[in-house]
């Protein structure tokens, strides 16, 4: 009799509950809005674990997604508030913790976290969209009160370039201005396979620690001039403030200044004559 022929078996790709469960409801992960669900609990934990959170703490998570981190989240803090821009995940996390003790401590806020106000927080965590990295960053180092930690999951490009130092290649405005307003550790690498579905690029954690007191400068201006700086950055300091372009546009900012002052000064000269 002739040899049996084996096949080879075709692996499946193990899938979560939480996964299987978004496709029963006919949810479909979009990649390009930056759906990825973090998978692997050995990195939620080590997330949860660099992020040191206390019982009394109140923890802002944006991009929550099913909710594989914020039940734990709910474990460790007083209060969580989980901010998705996708109804269909809030619902989804929603109905993961209705009818739990967890539920009274969640609040989900539906929406754009750029354009949504943040509320009151002593740490934050992320696993969000990696095309509003840089915006939020910023509007989260804005932010007032200030808050004690953030580790966020980025790109490993751009958390490459936050902890970048002078001199390194990668460093640039985001990363002058991101270390002048917060200390900045890079955490550990997560590979696009503990993501479903994968991502096209790896991935790093980053924890942010705002600088409290922040630093005494006027931010818009001071990115103003390193926007100027890093615009070429192989060019010399003198022939960067030397373009017609720039010094136009020095000339009507100081003129800009210039009035104001005078505004300020003729409101005061008028009320004491008033007095």
């Amino acid at each position: 009799p002739g040899s049996a022929i084996i096949m080879p078996k075709e692996r499946v790709a193990k899938k979560t509950r939480q996964h299987e469960q978004i496709q029963k409801q006919g949810i479909h992960l979009v990649r390009e809005r930056g759906q990825h669900l973090l998978k692997n609990p050995l990195i939620v934990n080590g997330i949860i674990e660099k992020a040191a959170l206390r019982s009394t703490d109140v923890a802002l998570e944006v991009g929550p997604g099913t909710g594989n981190m914020t039940v734990k989240l709910l474990d460790q803090c007083k209060r969580v508030v989980a901010c998705e821009v996708d109804p269909r995940m809030a619902a989804e996390l929603q109905k993961r913790v209705q009818g739990t003790p967890a539920s009274q401590k969640l609040e989900i806020m539906v929406g754009d976290v750029i354009k949504t106000d943040l509320p009151f927080f002593d740490v934050c965590v992320a696993n969000l969209p990696y095309q509003i990295s840089s915006p939020f960053v910023f509007k989260l180092l804005l932010h007032r009160p200030f808050f004690r930690c953030a580790v966020l999951m980025f790109q490993r490009e751009f958390a490459q370039r936050l902890v970048a130092k002078p001199g390194d290649k990668l460093y640039c405005r985001l990363s002058a201005n991101t270390q002048l307003l917060a200390r900045v550790d890079h955490l550990m690498k997560v590979g696009k396979n503990n993501f479903r579905p994968p991502p096209k690029v790896e991935s790093s954690v980053v924890r942010l620690e705002p600088r409290n007191p922040p630093p005494p400068i006027n931010f818009k201006e001071w990115d103003g001039l390193l926007r100027i700086l890093f615009n070429r950055k192989n060019k010399t300091l003198s022939a960067c403030f030397g373009s017609g372009t720039i010094l136009l546009q020095l000339c009507i900012e100081l003129r800009c200044l210039v009035l104001c002052c005078l505004c300020v000064w003729n409101s005061i000269v008028e009320g004491e004559g008033n007095g």
